[in-house]
């Protein structure tokens, strides 16, 4: 199994993450990738293949658009192997194509730009059922300040500060393609706040938790407890005390890979 004529093929998934526990497996929980081999195992009726994901998100994270490669040693009905997968991924777990590539298919798409939303309100307390995409906060945030905040991150910086338990072979130095705050237009729902926001975020990698701590940052500049300096300085020099301020997982979504 799994030899020089293996088949690969390219699956694009969508999930709600506030029941599970991120991508990767881990030992007696649900996460997103435990959940699609079981299926597909149950679909094949064995175990003899492979799964790779492009990206890998933590606990509680959703994601509209996401991919995983699937190599096998046979070719697949792509219309009927997108059906008895989808009549088998649990309902928080959506295939929504199968596409076979070429030989030579790198799985983890270095190439692609990923772009995360994060989506917030404020100065209420909002239904709960929002609470599975979005992070709400009880006091008021100057918006406006938020989005000079945000606009800071844009370009090639160092994100040493915004990273939790790098190893020494993670390179911190990043390129941000767009980072801003806007009116949240992304998603609508009768229990959404009347008006709800957005952080959009767009490169081609981002490191463990750096999105949350940014968020977590730009909340403190909407609070008034930081200010635009502190954060020009966080993206020049490492800081002496680590930031600890990381916004709630279950406000962010990947949004797309292109």
């Amino acid at each position: 199994m799994l030899k020089q004529d293996r088949k690969t093929y390219l699956i694009h998934i969508q999930y709600l993450g506030i029941r599970l526990h991120g991508w990767a497996k881990q030992t007696g929980l649900k996460t997103v990738h435990e959940r699609i081999d079981k299926s597909i195992a149950f679909v094949f009726g064995h175990s003899e293949f492979k799964t790779m994901g492009s990206s890998r998100t933590d606990a509680k994270v959703s994601a509209n658009t996401a991919n995983f490669a699937l190599m096998v040693s046979r070719f697949l009905n792509e219309n009927e192997f997108l059906k008895e997968l989808n009549n088998n991924l649990p309902p928080d777990i959506k295939a929504l194509s199968v596409a076979l590539q070429k030989d030579g298919f790198n799985a983890l798409q270095p190439d692609k730009i990923k772009t995360y939303l994060y989506l917030f309100a404020c100065n209420q307390k909002a239904h709960p059922f929002s609470s599975a995409l979005m992070t709400t906060v009880l006091y008021d945030l100057d918006i406006e300040l938020m989005k000079r905040g945000a606009e800071l991150f844009n370009g090639e910086h160092d994100f040493c500060n915004y990273v939790t338990k790098p190893n020494d072979n993670t390179q911190t130095n990043r390129f941000v393609l767009e980072s801003k705050v806007m009116v949240n237009t992304f998603y609508n729902a009768n229990f959404f706040p009347e008006k709800s926001f957005a952080f959009v975020i767009s490169s081609k990698g981002f490191m463990r938790n750096q999105v949350r701590l940014i968020m977590g940052q730009l909340f403190k500049l909407g609070k008034g407890e930081t200010d635009l300096d502190f954060i020009e300085h966080s993206l020049k020099a490492r800081l002496e005390k680590p930031l600890r301020e990381i916004a709630p997982s279950s406000g962010l979504i990947l949004q797309g890979l292109d």
